[in-house]
């Protein structure tokens, strides 16, 4: 078989199971989109898996948005708010994580994975603000801690090229008490938002393979539609579901971790 045509299955596919991961256990998925596309696609650099992951993840969490939308979920004042400000930090993260090692960053990365998997173990519960919005009365409250938190959370996924949903989840919950569900419809404005940020920086550096991108969220859509369907059939065992999840994306990062380490020492040699 072609070598393009094989790296194409495999963006498909590696696509297909972030798109999987997401619909089972709904957050932490993307965080495999730049290991799976480094080691398994084969991507040229580190730096061009998080440039493509990046475009990948921002047009996934797109068309979750609107889902969400239509189910009215999103505090759209709170969502954009902070959006806008971690639009500034996505855009100064990119820029620094440009700058870095190849190897490094991966080994960076690979501490990323581990922690991500360790707080998803975490029971994930919500405030109790079911009304609450963005106005006059609670702006000199709201907007400083929407804004701080935006800004370092969009740094930290502009950095890594994630979609930082882990992190925004209870940035918002913090801020605002606002229900889990709100929030998490809430923040795919952000994660959409860092996203494209992100992949803009690096296509503008010729760092987004935009090819195995389009094939990678092609598998995307595809998993998040039968992982949906099985988590629904498997509704009581979620918690055993994200456990095991969680137990992936540790291994992977460790995998990551000690790989970017060796190369990086070995570089160095």
């Amino acid at each position: 078989m072609d070598a393009a045509l094989i790296q194409d299955v495999l963006a498909v596919a590696s696509g297909a199971l972030v798109g999987l991961s997401l619909g089972l256990v709904g957050g932490g998925g993307s965080i495999l989109a730049v290991p799976l596309l480094f080691y398994v696609v084969g991507i040229g650099t580190p730096h061009q898996a998080i440039g493509t992951g990046a475009a990948a993840v921002a047009v996934t969490a797109a068309l979750g948005l609107v889902g969400h939308a239509r189910a009215r979920t999103v505090k759209w004042p709170c969502a954009i708010t902070f959006a806008v400000a971690g639009i500034a930090g996505a855009a100064a993260g990119a820029a620094v994580g440009k700058t870095f090692d190849g190897d490094k960053l991966l080994a960076l990365f690979g501490v990323l994975m581990i922690v991500v998997g360790a707080l998803m173990l975490r029971p994930r519960s919500g405030g109790g603000d079911a009304d609450i919005t963005l106005g006059r009365e609670n702006a000199a409250r709201l907007l400083p801690l929407l804004g701080g938190l935006g800004l370092a959370v969009g740094f930290a996924s502009g950095f890594f090229g994630i979609g930082g949903g882990f992190l925004i989840v209870p940035g918002l919950i913090s801020a605002t008490a606002m229900p889990i569900l709100n929030a998490i419809g809430s923040s795919l404005v952000s994660v959409t938002a860092f996203g494209a940020t992100t992949a803009a920086s690096y296509a503008w550096s010729g760092l987004v393979d935009w090819w195995i991108a389009a094939h990678f969220i092609a598998g995307g859509l595809v998993g998040s539609i039968v992982g949906t369907q099985v988590a629904r059939r498997i509704a009581g065992q979620g918690r055993t579901l994200t456990v095991a999840f969680a137990a992936i994306v540790v291994a992977a990062g460790l995998y990551v971790a000690l790989s970017g380490l060796a190369t990086w020492f070995s570089a160095g040699a």
